[in-house]
């Protein structure tokens, strides 16, 4: 893919919004325009925040043992004041492709960042865009991972509507971040390195991007504004300032009782592998996340934008961090796939507000809007989820079902998902179904189950359904496609 100059790319962006000329993009009439403000993390296992720990049995909970938690009341205090999502999942578990997905409300074969080092389409309207067309103040830091292969690659010159995209990079896990006179820099000398010796509450990523959101905030308080903070942390390398560095490295981790399968027991994208996560330095990188959205809500109470901010923290996919034998991301598993979602919206959504629907990222962009009464560009393939939101009854018409997809361009596995079920089919395994309700621990096929045959060819027909009218080449692939008429047909 050519990547555009920024003045072609204005040609076409203009030319676009043209074309939506009279549709009407506009907020509710007679209602004042809530801010939005995105928090959202790299690879982050959900199992390390609080509010989730509270919606699962023990066992799920304190997957590395009963007193190895990370306490995170500032993110809890989102949930509770509004609503969590409970099965959410990135439309591709790694970080390029749920990142397009999420802004764009497209799927990643059609963005087509399918995985990292793609750029974004030239053509893709973000919600950012969209907002910013309505008379938004939008801007963006902190990791972006959309726009090829630069690293740091400051303040990418597509912009995708995130006006103030200054303290936007576009790859890498750096540990300190500067200001200078020429504009912001990797703060290890001459050379950028993801060295965290010297960090401290200035210059170490996390609080140094949390910094910049409370100053765009300060600007741009007496005006409606869109803010996107994309912290690179929990994602390796496992370090994080001190006193973070230290304050879990005496708990007792336990091994997750899943990761001592044995490979020959589990299909390929769910065999154990290889890698460590350093645990109390992940839970220290929680921890001063957590500190920081604690800096940013105190902010916006003092400036009393609080009740006027919709606040959704979130990440781009997870980190299996022991689970299965296995560390990082980038398969169907619930530690990989499944991301934390929670959103604060006190004009809308009642507080302690749970959907346990089944949620894509690729969802995000017509459900946000629709929460904010602002119409898309109409070019977005998810799913308008705001009435799960704003009701606790789901409506009639709605289809409990996302689809999730691997990496690569290359044939790889495929899932259907609901709040209960787990359909995959890859090319080098027969199909698994995995009843999340009764097998949490994912370790049991019931695919061949009789008492499962409606529920297995229903979610293959929806997986066929899906694949052919976005586009997803995956389900003619031979093996995918003969496996999904098998289980149509019923054998």
């Amino acid at each position: 893919m050519v990547t555009m100059r920024r003045r072609e790319f204005l040609q076409v962006t203009g030319m676009s919004w043209a074309a939506l000329a009279g549709t009407g993009l506009a907020a509710e009439p007679g209602r004042k325009r809530p801010n939005l403000l995105v928090i959202h993390t790299d690879e982050h296992n959900f199992r390390t925040l609080g509010c989730y720990r509270k919606t699962l049995p023990p066992e799920q909970a304190f997957m590395w043992g009963k007193d190895a938690v990370v306490e995170t009341p500032n993110i809890d205090w989102i949930a509770r004041s509004g609503a969590i999502c409970t099965s959410f999942y990135a439309t591709t578990p790694v970080c390029s492709p749920s990142r397009a997905s999420f802004v764009s409300g497209r799927y990643p074969q059609n963005t087509p960042v399918v995985k990292n080092g793609i750029p974004l389409n030239d053509d893709i309207i973000t919600f950012a865009e969209i907002l910013r067309r309505n008379g938004y103040a939008t801007g963006y830091a902190g990791k972006w991972h959309l726009d090829g292969g630069g690293k740091p690659q400051w303040a990418p010159e597509r912009t995708f509507g995130f006006d103030d995209n200054r303290y936007m990079f576009n790859r890498g896990h750096w540990k300190k971040l500067t200001d200078t006179p020429g504009g912001p820099k990797v703060d290890t000398g001459a050379k950028p390195s993801y060295d965290v010796s010297g960090a401290t509450a200035e210059n170490f990523t996390t609080d140094w991007l949390a910094d910049k959101t409370l100053t765009f905030i300060t600007r741009n308080r007496h005006k409606p504004f869109c803010y996107m903070v994309s912290i690179p942390d929990p994602h390796g390398p496992d370090s994080v300032r001190a006193p973070y560095n230290e304050q879990y490295t005496g708990m007792t981790f336990a091994r997750p009782r899943t990761a001592g399968k044995k490979p020959g027991a589990s299909p390929s994208w769910a065999s154990p592998g290889r890698g460590k996560t350093k645990m109390s330095q992940y839970f220290g990188m929680v921890k001063c996340i957590d500190d920081n959205v604690g800096r940013i809500l105190d902010h916006l109470r003092e400036n009393k934008l609080l009740d006027n901010t919709i606040i959704v923290f979130t990440a781009d996919h997870g980190d299996l961090c022991g689970e299965h034998g296995r560390h990082n991301k980038g398969v169907p598993l619930e530690a990989s796939a499944r991301i934390p979602f929670v959103i604060h919206y006190p004009d809308k959504i009642k507080a302690g507000t749970t959907v346990a629907e089944a949620l894509g990222t690729v969802d995000f962009l017509p459900t946000i809007l629709g929460l904010m009464g602002v119409e898309t560009a109409g070019r977005e393939e998810g799913r308008d989820a705001s009435a799960l939101f704003l009701s606790h009854k789901t409506p009639g018409e709605w289809n409990d079902i996302t689809f999730v997809r691997g990496t690569g361009p290359q044939p790889n596995w495929l899932a259907a998902i609901t709040g209960r079920y787990k359909l995959v089919l890859s090319p080098r395994d027969p199909p698994w179904l995995i009843d999340l309700q009764k097998d949490p621990d994912e370790l049991k096929n019931v695919c061949a189950d009789p008492a499962y045959a409606e529920i297995v060819r229903t979610l293959a027909e929806e997986l066929l359904a899906y694949g052919k009218r976005f586009n997803d080449k995956r389900v003619s692939e031979e093996t995918i496609a003969g496996g999904l008429a098998e289980l149509i047909a019923g054998n």
